[in-house]
């Protein structure tokens, strides 16, 4: 006999109503900004801004995968692309050349150091600036703790093979 599941009462399915909504129009109004303005969708400015802030603008792809919260094969295509586009290059890792780091060039830069403004005030116009700075709190504290769960069930099933 299967367990009965646990319903959600109504403030939580108001709630989580409102985050799957989120979820669902925020990316998309996001990518709006940046495809306009830009040429870049929103996944296209996580990895070349993550790149733009580690040292030497280098990561291992694993890890650049892991940065931008992504599968290895979602990010080898996109950095394919941009790699296409001249905004990196991937190169063998130097200190142990069976990774592969992916690399942003100076053209990447520009990019990433024009995109900025405008995507900073679309996060400003979109998430923060509707917020109280304690809600702004409680919206990280709330995102790293779902996150953390996601994070933690991802390793069981890992475990678990």
């Amino acid at each position: 006999m299967s367990e009965e599941p646990r319903w959600l009462n109504e403030c939580e399915t108001e709630a989580w109503l409102a985050l799957a909504s989120l979820m669902f129009k925020l990316p998309g109004a996001l990518d709006g900004q940046l495809l306009r303005d830009n040429d870049l969708t929103l996944f296209d400015y996580f990895v070349l801004s993550t790149l733009s802030m580690v040292p030497g603008r280098a990561l291992r792809l694993s890890d650049l995968a892991a940065h931008v919260s992504s599968s290895l094969s979602r990010l080898s295509n996109v950095v394919k692309r941009l790699e296409r586009r001249g905004l990196l290059y991937r190169a063998p890792d130097p200190e142990s050349p069976r990774y592969t780091r992916a690399v942003l060039t100076d053209a990447g830069w520009d990019v990433v150091v024009a995109a900025a403004p405008g995507h900073v005030a679309a996060v400003r116009r979109y998430v923060i600036d509707g917020l109280t700075e304690e809600q702004v709190t409680a919206l990280r504290e709330v995102a790293c703790r779902v996150m953390e769960r996601i994070n933690e069930a991802s390793a069981e099933e890992s475990r678990r093979g």
